[in-house]
């Protein structure tokens, strides 16, 4: 199945221009990821699809197309010493800041199907478990629809958790069959999954201590990038911690962050 220019040309259009996100550079990653689903969908061509979408921009055809755009690869402990680092540095500032209130407030802004969500979970529980009153609930949000009914049914094959603990395995995973594993009742109900496109505002209550931005902005151009940068530090608390992807990198004199260290930055 062809991709022509003018469809390709469209698609990246309409990315960009719904939702700010930047694939014109990557004709091999739309043609990889489309022609299966229209071949197994009976489409005859890239064309008949693109109709579809026209005609009904907000029906289902428009969000297969986002869902299969714009969802990662993704694994649990990706970026491990994110983790390390905010159990070791993060979560210790928060207890001393936070001693009154005992809230603790943590975005994961790209939850793609849940891995990432649910280790921060891990991380929180461990942390706090044995303290009474702290509350660890945290928001995990992504533009697929798709990917976000993935993370909150919270089924893992075998081979998706193997780079756990085997403590956590234990405590927060229950096998169901020979090859899946389902997060425990009570960690799913640390996470509030919420459908989010980051080019909106930002409505959620209060400001955050914790937001995790990772492999995302690999997708937006620069003025994209510096909209989304400040929008999410105007709603975190000072202090507070940023993480991106390590191939990621941001302006720290435009976005106001202050460099820690790769991929760590913090509001000043």
């Amino acid at each position: 199945m062809k991709l022509t220019e003018k469809e390709f040309n469209w698609i990246v259009s309409y990315m960009r221009n719904r939702y700010a996100i930047e694939l014109g550079h990557k004709r091999v990653l739309i043609e990889g990821r489309l022609e299966n689903h229209l071949l197994k969908n009976g489409y005859a061509s890239y064309g008949e699809f693109i109709k579809e979408i026209v005609d009904s921009p907000d029906g289902t055809q428009a969000m297969d197309m986002v869902n299969i755009l714009t969802t990662n690869h993704t694994f649990f402990m990706r970026e491990f010493m994110h983790f390390e680092y905010m159990n070791r540095y993060v979560l210790p500032w928060i207890r001393q800041t936070k001693a009154a209130t005992k809230d603790v407030r943590v975005w994961s802004a790209a939850a793609s199907t849940g891995e990432e969500p649910y280790t921060i979970a891990m991380v929180l529980r461990d942390y706090f478990g044995m303290e009474p009153g702290w509350d660890t609930q945290l928001l995990a949000t992504d533009i697929s629809m798709e990917v976000l009914k993935k993370a909150s049914a919270g089924i893992y094959l075998e081979e998706q958790i193997q780079n756990l603990p085997e403590r956590w395995k234990r405590q927060y995973f229950k096998r169901i069959d020979a090859e899946r594993f389902k997060v425990s009742n009570e960690l799913r109900k640390q996470i509030v999954f919420k459908n989010f496109n980051l080019m909106d505002n930002i409505t959620f209550k209060g400001k955050f201590q914790v937001v995790f931005l990772r492999n995302v902005m690999i997708y937006f151009e620069d003025e994209t990038k510096k909209f989304l940068l400040r929008n999410i530090y105007d709603h975190m608390e000072n202090g507070g911690y940023l993480f991106i992807g390590t191939t990621e990198s941001i302006d720290k004199v435009k976005s106001g962050f202050r460099y820690v260290q790769p991929s760590i930055y913090r509001k000043v």
